[in-house]
């Protein structure tokens, strides 16, 4: 039987508390809510996580993933590189009889070839999570990577698409924050949940930087 969708498809309610002494900072909720909201929506619905026991914990609360259509665009852009690097080193051996190129250019394919076998999985490693006080984001299988950017150390959000993102229907999330190497990008991201993510993020960051 499924779960009915909520009447109004937004991110879990970040609304702050009255400018009075005492008063609770803001909290980005996470649940049930969370996890039927536009933010997961035609996405993955799990966090593929390596097999080892010692890897990152995944921890409580709600992780969200990528769009399930940015794992086609990955594989086409990394099977584009893959025929770029076919026909150059086809025409540079064949018009310039240069049969030497054969030997970086099968070095390159057969690591574009790996990158495209491994793709689904790492598409399905990434995902984030709202919580109390940051935006914990986590990606990787063989080396793992997770980065917690406090809300009100954000300075930028900024959302990109190119062309071939507009044609899936998604965007790229660019979080800058004061420091620059807890940078965090969400690729991947559907066009909606993108737009929604990005209001909410500067309406808690703003909340938090004024004290509210």
């Amino acid at each position: 039987m499924s779960t009915p969708e909520p009447t109004t498809p937004s991110l879990p309610p970040t609304g702050t508390e009255p400018a009075v002494p005492g008063a609770a900072s803001p909290v980005v909720h996470t649940g049930p809510d969370a996890a039927a909201s536009v933010l997961d929506r035609d996405t993955f619905r799990r966090v593929l996580e390596p097999r080892s026991a010692s890897r990152l914990p995944l921890g409580d609360g709600v992780w969200h993933q990528l769009a399930r259509s940015y794992m086609w665009v990955r594989l086409i852009t990394l099977g584009g590189l893959f025929a770029v690097i076919a026909v150059a080193a086809i025409l540079l051996g064949a018009l310039a009889g240069w049969t030497w190129v054969w030997i970086p250019a099968g070095i390159a394919l057969l690591v574009v070839a790996i990158m495209i076998a491994v793709a689904p999985r790492q598409v399905r490693a990434f995902g984030y999570q709202l919580r109390q006080d940051d935006l914990v984001f986590r990606r990787g299988i063989l080396w793992q990577r997770s980065v917690a950017v406090p809300y009100g150390r954000m300075q930028l959000v900024d959302i990109e698409h190119g062309p071939l993102d507009r044609g899936f229907g998604i965007a790229r999330l660019k979080l800058v924050t004061a420091a620059a190497s807890t940078g965090v990008e969400l690729p991947g991201l559907t066009q909606e949940a993108a737009e929604e993510l990005r209001d909410t993020l500067i309406r808690v960051a703003e909340s938090r930087r004024t004290g509210l």
